[in-house]
This record gives structure tokens, C-alpha cells and sequence, in this order.
């Protein structure tokens, strides 16, 4: 496997490679990363991760010692040889040389994690052509060219194998974003009670937090439960640890297990259905850019508005009694007097006479309404292409900081949930804006390290805290900022490093117990994906455990002895991997036998779903 990136996603995904799949991985990495702390996985951090990234860090530091430079340096060897398959290879720009010594030619997969989307193109292109077997993995955050890229570079695998080879049958490419990943996630924990969603062909997977029942019977019928929660609802020791401790979370539990932790907090399976139902719906609702009727006028002028209407009817109504007119024609004599343009009543009855002056009188009121519903309406028109402001009296909403990659993403999902957001965002030239003025969501420009600008976002009546900056400090700083002003906040904080994201849960939550704390890293939460994309594998989708990841993938039962002939109940594995359904279909009973055909979504652990390769 050859992993190239500029961040900590490319070093996650070496370190998930190596340490949980055993794969022999090259890591590309631009010169300037070389001193970079990699992350760790799980309890790899003492075994084959930690070994892999001593031998990287060895060699990038080896090569500065032996005075070598340029993309061979740190590889040990001359130009033209394989290099270590778990060494490191440090190049500015990703050439056919760079490629050869990092064995492309001869590897099964690439990863091209470049936060820049044309610098993975072009290496992707580069790459296709000098291995046409090869399966790519690709970073993109432009999904419609992400799609035109993915099915050109497959046609081109196709046309290099022939028609009687299979040299392009193992070859795919696969376009992800780690934005895309993270999202559903952070926005899901972020909003309490909001489902857990993973959607795929015709299916719809949401899984949600409840307490097992305290008589053991489990979270109810027909229910799978998929983890089980900390025994006190958090996680003491913060670390993700895959320890079987009383208190730590449990991914996938059996039957006897979920029957012993009765009234223990849980991930339970709710409901597994055809898409297209009320989780679809909700991204019609009121999220348009085009305004509706009633949002051009503000209620004050629509309460005056129908106030002058029931004076029109009332007088209509007068002048039909005083005067025993056609009802029609008492009407529209009322509008004529009311826009005086009806002959003065010299002469007629009195009745008549008042009615008239009446008219008069509505009618000098009506001006100044009209007048003001025009300008308002306008005012609208005009500002549907600015920022809005946070209304008065807002409340409950999601306080969302940052409208970069991640934020972009977080906030059209929080809209797609029908969540109210305010965003705060520093750069008037932030790619989130043009989503949040789409979208109609009220925007406070400021940083958020400036006293007064989480105040104008109404922090104080928010219901949660969503700090997904690029800058860890400044998410750091809002967090303990909103604390002071709300100790009770529910906050999640986007943190680069993943070892830094487990210091700062442990340190909130023992200093705000009671308060839902929750730090994510999302290079953590994106790199399952990609690494299961290399292993040519379809991980639909991820949800944190606390401080654990579930991946949800689609399985082929073809070649795979563990669920081929095997039942649903009885391809069952606890801690490691559970089938949940058949791809494509509702339900499916725990005696189905899985036949070489079928196709099935399963729910696993990092460690289960590389087992099940």
C-alpha cells in the first residue's frame, strides 16, 4: 500500500493500514512533514503502529544525516529500487520518479490524501497510467468532479486490461472526502436525540442512545443493540482503549452480555427500512432560498394589515344596513370612499354621510401600511443575497463555529435534520458563506476569541456548541469561553490531533461532569473509510462510539467463509462484526442462509472488518 498526503489523515491511514489491517505500507509525505508526531491507533500505540512510524520517523532523520535530499532520501536505496515497504519517502511533487520509488508499479493500492483536490488529480492520473491494476483512493472535496474523475480513470483501467485480460479486473478508483465523512457525525453528536444516520442503496440504517430496559430484556422488539455505552455514560478513561473493562464501551455485545448490562446506556439499531421516508423528508423543510409568503412581511405589519381588512368589511357591512344596497355595491362604495375617489355624499342621509368620512379616515391609514409593506417586501428581495442575523429571541439552536471544508459540510447537514444554526466564521471570504446565505442561515461575522461575538450568536440560549475551526487553540479557547457563560453547554470540538482530542475529553469531562462533552478528531473519523477503500471494500458510513469507532460496510458473501453458508444469527461475531441486513431490503430474519450471491451490510469494528477481509 502507498499512502501520500500533506496531513495528519495520510499518517492515520498509514498507521490504520499497518497496525489493524497488517498491510505493508510506503508513506509519501512532502519534506517539511518529516519531524511531524503521526497518530496512533487504539492499542496499537505500543505494537506495530508505534513500530511502523519509529522506522518512518527513523528514516526521514537518517536520510537529513546522510545528507540525501529529494524523493529517494529516506528510502536507503538508489533510484530504480523498491524501497522498504514501511518506509517513508519525502518529495515536494508527486513525479513518475517519485511513484517508482515508492513501487506504484508493483503495489495493490494508492491513496492520494493531498488536502489540495488538483494536486490528486494530477498523481492520480500520473499513477493510472503507469499501473492500470491499480485500485486508487482519492481525496476530493468537489464531489460532482470527484464522480467525473472516478469513472474516467475506471474506463481508462478497463481499456488497459483488454478484452481477454483481467489486467484491469482488481483495478478501482474511489472518490472520498474526509469532510463528507465527518460531518453526519459531528452533527450528530452535536444535536441530542438526532439519529445516527448511514444510508446506502435503497437503505437506511439509523442507529440512536437509549437505556437498555432494567430487566434485561434488552432496548426492545425487534431492536439490535450495536454497543454498549459506559456504564455511567461516559468514557473515564478517555482513550478508546479496546480493553474489556467494566466501564468501557463495548461494540457489539451478544445476546448474554446485552441481557446483563439491564438499564446500562446503549447504541441500539432503531430502525432498518427503505429509504425515502420521514429522515428524507427533512431537507425540504424551509430551507430554500426563495422566501416564502410570509416571511416578507414581519408580524407586526401583517397583524395591521388584517386589522385595516376587517375595517373595510366592517364599514361594507354599516353601509348595506344604512343604506339597503346590494351588498357587492356596498363594498365597492366603501373602496371608493376609502380611496376618495367616490362623489362627496351632499345630500344623502346622515348614516350615509358618517360612513363616508369613516371610509376617509381607513383609507389616510391605509397609505402609511402600504407604503410600509412595500419597503419591507423590497428590504427582503434585497437582503435574500446577505448574511442574516441572529433573530431576537432565538433559542435552542446549534452554535456552529467555522464554515471552512468540515464546517460547509457540518452545516448543510444540520439544515438536511431541520436543526436551527448560527454560524460564526472570521473570513469574509470563507467557501461556507455563499452555502449559509443559500441556505438562509444567520451568520455572525467575528473571531471568536473576541469578547462579544459568541454572545451574538445567543450562546447563552444555545442548545449546543460545534467549534470546527482549522485552528485547534481557537476551538479550545470557544469551548472554555461558552463554558463560563453556559457551565451546562453541550459542546464537540473538532481537534487535529487525535491524542490532543483524548487529553481535552478527559480534562472537560472531569471538570464539567454533568455537561455532555464530546472531542473529535477528523482524520479519526475518515481514515476507517479510506482504508477500507483500499482494501476494496464499501464502508457506507461510521459513528463514534464515545471515544470508539463503528464502521457500517457492504459485504460480498462470495469468498468469505465466515458468512457464506453460514445464517445471520450464526455469522455473528461478538466484538467484531454483525450482519444486519441485506442490501437492498427492510429486514432480514436471524435463519436466512447467505448464499454466494448475497450482498450484506454489516456492522464492525476496525479490527472485525479487516478480519473479515
Amino acid at each position: 500500500m502507498v499512502v501520500c498526503g500533506d496531513d495528519g489523515l495520510a499518517h492515520r491511514l498509514a498507521a490504520e493500514l499497518r497496525g489493524v489491517y497488517g498491510e505493508q505500507v510506503t508513506l509519501v509525505v512532502p519534506p517539511d512533514e518529516r519531524t511531524a508526531r503521526p497518530p496512533v491507533v487504539g492499542r496499537a500505540r505500543a505494537a506495530s503502529a508505534a513500530a511502523l512510524f519509529d522506522r518512518v520517523v527513523s528514516a526521514a532523520v537518517g536520510s537529513v544525516g546522510r545528507g540525501g535530499n529529494g524523493p529517494a532520501s529516506g528510502t536507503g536505496g538508489t533510484p530504480g529500487q523498491r524501497p522498504d515497504p514501511e518506509g517513508v519517502l519525502e518529495a515536494a511533487q508527486l513525479t513518475e520518479a517519485v511513484f517508482a520509488e515508492a513501487g506504484v508499479e508493483r503495489a495493490a493500492a494508492l491513496a492520494l490524501v493531498y488536502d489540495d483536490d488538483e494536486t490528486n488529480i494530477r498523481a492520480a492520473l500520473i499513477a493510472r497510467r503507469l499501473n492500470p491494476r491499480l485500485r486508487l483512493v482519492l481525496r476530493l472535496y468537489n464531489r460532482r468532479l470527484g464522480q467525473h474523475i472516478e469513472e474516467l480513470l475506471d474506463q481508462v483501467a478497463r481499456l488497459a486490461g483488454g478484452d481477454g485480460a483481467d489486467g484491469g479486473a482488481d483495478a478501482s478508483t474511489t472518490v472520498l472526502s474526509d469532510a463528507d465523512t465527518a460531518a453526519p457525525a459531528l452533527a450528530a453528536t452535536a444535536v441530542a436525540g438526532t439519529s445516527k444516520v448511514v444510508q446506502t442503496d435503497g437503505l437506511l440504517l439509523r442507529a440512536v442512545e437509549r437505556p437498555l430496559r432494567g430487566d434485561g430484556s434488552g432496548a426492545g422488539p425487534g431492536l439490535c443493540t450495536l454497543a454498549l455505552l459506559s456504564a455511567a455514560g461516559t468514557d473515564p478513561a478517555g482513550d478508546g482503549s479496546e480493553g474489556s473493562g467494566e466501564q468501557e464501551p463495548r461494540l457489539l455485545p451478544d445476546d448474554e452480555e446485552v441481557r446483563r448490562a439491564g438499564g446500562r446506556p446503549a447504541v441500539v439499531l432503531e430502525q432498518v427500512s427503505s429509504a425515502g421516508g420521514p429522515e428524507s423528508a427533512a431537507p425540504g423543510r424551509g430551507v430554500g432560498g426563495v422566501p416564502s409568503l410570509a416571511s416578507l412581511f414581519s408580524r407586526r405589519l401583517r397583524w395591521s394589515l388584517a386589522g385595516l381588512v376587517g375595517c373595510v368589511v366592517a364599514l361594507a357591512v354599516a353601509l348595506w344596513v344604512v343604506t339597503d344596497i346590494h351588498p357587492l355595491r356596498a363594498f365597492y362604495l366603501t373602496l371608493l370612499d376609502m380611496f376618495a375617489i367616490d362623489d362627496p355624499a351632499i345630500g344623502e342621509s346622515l348614516g350615509r354621510q358618517i360612513l363616508q368620512l369613516l371610509s376617509g379616515l381607513v383609507g389616510l391609514l391605509l397609505l402609511p401600511v402600504l407604503l410600509a409593506a412595500v419597503l419591507e417586501a423590497l428590504g427582503t428581495f434585497r437582503t435574500a443575497s446577505a448574511l442574516r442575523k441572529p433573530p431576537r429571541g432565538l433559542g435552542g439552536h446549534v452554535v456552529l463555529l467555522g464554515l471552512g471544508k468540515i464546517g460547509t459540510r457540518v452545516l448543510t447537514r444540520l439544515r438536511e435534520l431541520g436543526v436551527p444554526v448560527v454560524c460564526v466564521e472570521s473570513d469574509p471570504e470563507a467557501r461556507g458563506l455563499a452555502t449559509a446565505r443559500r441556505l438562509r442561515v444567520p451568520v455572525v461575522l467575528g473571531d471568536v476569541t473576541q469578547e462579544g461575538v459568541l454572545e451574538s450568536a445567543k450562546v447563552h440560549r444555545a442548545h449546543a456548541l460545534l467549534a470546527v475551526t482549522s485552528a485547534d487553540t481557537t476551538n479550545l479557547e470557544a469551548v472554555l469561553y461558552a463554558r463560563t457563560v453556559r457551565p451546562d453547554l453541550r459542546v464537540v470540538l473538532r481537534l487535529y490531533d487525535d491524542d490532543f482530542a483524548t487529553a481535552v475529553y478527559r480534562t472537560l469531562r472531569a471538570a464539567h461532569p454533568q455537561a455532555s462533552t464530546r472531542s473529535r478528531s477528523v482524520s479519526h473519523l475518515a481514515a476507517p473509510a479510506f482504508a477500507g477503500a483500499m482494501l476494496g471494500r464499501q464502508v457506507l458510513g461510521a459513528i463514534p462510539v464515545e471515544r470508539r469507532v463503528l464502521l457500517f460496510a457492504a459485504v460480498e458473501v462470495a469468498g468469505h467463509p465466515e458468512l457464506e453458508g453460514r445464517t445471520v444469527a450464526g455469522a455473528f461475531r461478538a466484538g467484531a462484526w454483525r450482519v444486519l441486513a441485506l442490501e437492498g431490503k427492510a429486514s432480514v430474519p436471524g435463519d436466512h442462509v447467505l448464499s454466494q450471491g448475497d450482498r450484506v451490510v454489516v456492522a464492525a469494528t476496525r479490527r472485525g472488518l479487516a478480519e473479515l477481509g
